[in-house]
């Protein structure tokens, strides 16, 4: 079974920075995209930003500018560097691994708390 870990969550002032790591516990066959996603208390769970094996992003139009998105395939591990944080960037924040049969793996989710 493989599990996603997730690391780098936290509590930041408006403006701070954070990066999110997620790692997979082994390899996964086939991968298609890697990324991002968050779920606000009371909202929809909604796509931050995705990448793919050969690099190509996909970034929510709240984030771009702000979030870079990176992975390792080496090591199935992707980032998300956070800067310029707002408070309504306050949310779990979820890894996931998307692979070309269509099966999806997702982490156990991080919080992100943006305030003063």
């Amino acid at each position: 079974q493989v599990q996603l870990v997730e690391s780098g969550g936290g509590l930041v002032q408006p403006g701070g920075s954070l990066r999110l790591s997620c790692a997979a516990s082994r390899s996964i066959f086939s991968i298609n995209t890697m990324g991002w996603y968050r779920q606000a208390p009371g909202k929809e769970r909604e796509l931050v930003a995705t990448i793919t094996s050969g690099g190509s992003t996909n970034y929510a139009d709240s984030v771009k500018g702000r979030f870079t998105v990176s992975r390792d395939n080496a090591k199935t591990t992707v980032y998300l560097q956070m800067n310029s944080l707002k408070r309504e960037d306050t949310a779990v924040y979820y890894c996931n691994v998307h692979t070309w049969y269509l099966k999806d793996y997702w982490g156990q989710g991080t919080q992100v708390t943006v305030s003063s």
